[in-house]
């Protein structure tokens, strides 16, 4: 394994071609991070697909709605042991890795970080909130936002301390999941209903929800904004927010280690595929067979049946980090690699974009399928948005140097338009 501050020396030095204040130029790109992220963007709209197309009960228990036996038995089974909760995991690594190398490009220049970062932070929010409230309610930028704003000032602790604290953080969220476990025979009796009631919606309430999105834009206002708030508010301080903040601490580490721009040895990638196999998937796959044994009972696929996804998700994406960084040392699959460099270079802008492709096949403005296709169907959709988006992100960097929303997230960030076409383009 590399040494944490020769790396960081290597990442100024990378970065030494542009003197200037601004965005990250081409030059100073590590296209190890890049590919992860495109990886993991793409990986996301397996999970993400559900939410655009079933109601929002059916992503915690895949017994709420449509057909769940055959082939679309096995296309849940499958997603959730390999990507559910997993290229989340690997983007909000990502994201803690990214607060790291932007400080320390800022800083090698001389420049101050802190007020460059909560601006970068703020807008983030902003789009997160119009992502949310106008388009589709299960963003996450919101999160991102929030947990990035807050852990800023430990980019520069110790690998060992990132590391502790990540562990704490997702202790304290398993350790509320586990008090809501053993208090709820205690709650009072309207509130424990209240959560049955969101966990296994009657029938009439799942077809209300399916109606409201099955309508035009200002009928799926009545769905998404409650749903919107509850994210931002119940969920993020309940789950989200020791989850993504642990993730992105073991980002800031994992860079700092060189483990995230390809500079460990491979065996380091090796063990932790292995990791992933043998430690990663036994647990989640223990997790599922309690949830099948108990028939999706609420809430214990909520509060203690949820934590062996929690916990299993770590290693089985620390396996995928590893399958994609041995897959660049091996120089093999270049074509698709560069494809999801590209991608990840536009990853803002592809995630939104995901949003308006698949609201649009999905609610009542465009398709209006939702409620309508079955998971084997949607995977069939997340394979054609996944070609689309591998097809077009290296076609508009040919000619363009950032994506249209990277543009202007930097634009407003630092305050000035930054130049968009590509100067290698006449």
């Amino acid at each position: 394994m590399v040494d944490p501050e020769s790396h960081r020396r290597h990442a100024h030095l990378v970065g030494s071609e542009n003197s200037g204040i601004g965005p990250t130029s081409q030059q100073e790109r590590i296209e190890a991070l890049d590919v992860l992220r495109g990886f993991a963007l793409l990986g996301i709209l397996t999970m993400n697909m559900g939410g655009f197309s079933m109601p929002s009960a059916a992503y915690m228990d895949p017994t709420a709605w449509g057909e769940f036996s055959g082939l679309n038995l096995g296309v849940w089974v499958t997603t959730h042991l390999f990507a559910d909760l997993k290229f989340m995991a690997i983007f909000s690594i990502l994201f803690g890795a990214g607060l790291v190398l932007m400080s320390d490009r800022r800083s090698a220049r001389g420049e101050k970080t802190a007020g460059l970062h909560l601006r970068r932070m703020f807008w983030l929010l902003v789009f997160g909130l119009l992502h949310a409230h106008l388009l589709w309610s299960g963003d996450v930028l919101v999160w991102y936002a929030l947990c990035g704003a807050v852990l800023f000032p430990l980019r520069n602790a110790k690998t060992g301390t990132l590391i502790s604290l990540a562990l704490v953080s997702w202790s304290i969220g398993s350790l509320i999941l586990i008090s809501g476990a053993l208090s709820f025979q205690e709650w009072p009796s309207e509130d424990a209903a209240q959560l049955i009631a969101s966990l296994k919606p009657h029938p009439e309430v799942l077809l209300a929800e399916v109606n409201h999105y099955r309508g035009g834009w200002l009928e799926q206002m009545h769905a998404r904004i409650p749903s919107a708030i509850e994210s931002e508010t119940t969920t993020f301080a309940s789950w989200a927010a020791w989850r993504v903040s642990g993730l992105m601490l073991l980002g800031m580490a994992l860079f700092k280690l060189g483990i995230l721009t390809g500079q460990a040895e491979s065996r380091t990638y090796r063990r932790m595929i292995i990791a992933g196999l043998v430690i990663g998937l036994p647990l989640i796959g223990l997790g599922l067979q309690k949830n099948f044994a108990a028939a999706w009972a609420a809430p214990d696929f909520l509060f203690i049946n949820s934590l062996f996804n929690y916990w299993g998700s770590i290693p089985v994406a620390l396996g995928w980090v590893g399958v994609v960084m041995l897959t660049l040392k091996s120089g093999l699959a270049l074509d698709i690699t560069s494809r999801l460099s590209a991608v990840g270079r536009m990853a803002f802008s592809n995630y939104i974009l995901q949003t308006v492709m698949c609201t649009t096949i999905f609610y009542g403005h465009g398709l209006g399928l939702f409620g309508s296709i079955d998971r084997s169907g949607q995977l069939l959709v997340v394979f054609a948005v996944w070609g689309f988006q591998l097809w077009l992100s290296p076609l508009w960097l040919s000619a363009f140097r950032f994506g249209p929303l990277e543009w202007l997230w930097r634009s407003l960030v630092y305050m000035k338009v930054q130049p968009m076409r590509n100067p290698s383009v006449p």
